[in-house]
């Protein structure tokens, strides 16, 4: 019994086994603060009025920042490896390394020009050479988007800052056109002072079928465009919820319409 203890203090007196508890020690913290500030950047990124995007590429780089420092302070503090060195050292390899990582740096500088700057932030709806679709995330190699039929699109961030962008009007907005003829709503001729009645019929109106396919989140504006022989034309602009749904939704304003006004 006596040997064992004497064996198992040794161990633990051991000057390895010190550097090597205290680097677990130190990597276990680490994991931790990573986790922790990934949580409170993602919060703060989600609250009204933060002015940067809520893209995974800001993220990952405060987690890649705190795994730096905490591999740091093991190298350093517990196996006297000297960090300044080390940079240097990698700095003068790394050269030769960008070389080989051209692509990746590419993607990576794209990345953060496009999230800083604001360019591209998700759910953008944007066009890209042949690829359109509503921005998913911002990482540090691509950019994900989802077009109208689901399909998810992936796209290296250095295309998206080399080449032409179109921001296209936002995916999840529906527009109707209609057309009121000269009898107005059930019968009644429409007079210059009821437009503001039957423009709110018309707002009712769509707001009710939109909603059964999906919820509201903004609208609905009715715009009249002009004043034809046969009546008064106009549009009619709402958002709904899910942009998957806009064919089913405008579908069902136009068949609203339709009982309504036509």
């Amino acid at each position: 019994m006596d040997e064992l203890f004497t064996a198992f203090q040794g161990i633990v007196t051991n000057e390895l086994f010190g550097s090597i508890f205290w680097g677990v020690l130190i990597a276990a913290v680490t994991i931790v603060a990573s986790r922790f500030a990934a949580r409170a950047i993602r919060h703060i990124l989600r609250r009204d009025g933060n002015p940067l995007p809520t893209s995974s590429i800001i993220v990952n780089i405060v987690r890649a920042t705190i795994w730096v420092i905490g591999g740091s302070i093991i190298l350093d503090s517990c196996f006297g490896v000297n960090t300044s060195s080390l940079i240097a050292a990698l700095g003068v390899g790394g050269i030769a390394v960008s070389l080989g990582f051209q692509d990746t740096l590419a993607n990576l500088i794209g990345g953060l020009q496009v999230t800083f700057m604001g360019i591209v932030k998700p759910g953008d709806n944007i066009e890209v050479g042949d690829e359109r679709g509503v921005v998913q995330d911002v990482t540090w190699r691509h950019t994900t988007i989802r077009d109208n039929l689901g399909q998810t699109v992936i796209i290296p961030n250095s295309i998206i800052s080399t080449t032409a962008l179109v921001h296209l009007l936002p995916a999840n907005r529906v527009i109707v056109p209609f057309a009121i003829p000269r009898e107005g709503v059930a019968g009644r001729e429409t007079p210059p002072e009821d437009v503001d009645e039957l423009s709110r019929v018309i707002e009712d109106c769509a707001r009710e079928a939109a909603a059964e396919v999906s919820p509201v989140i903004d609208g609905p504006r009715v715009y009249f465009a002009e004043i034809a022989e046969l009546g008064i034309r106009g549009k009619v602009i709402l958002q709904i919820e899910d942009a998957s749904q806009v064919a089913v939704a405008a579908d069902a304003v136009v068949r609203a319409l339709a009982r309504t006004v036509g």
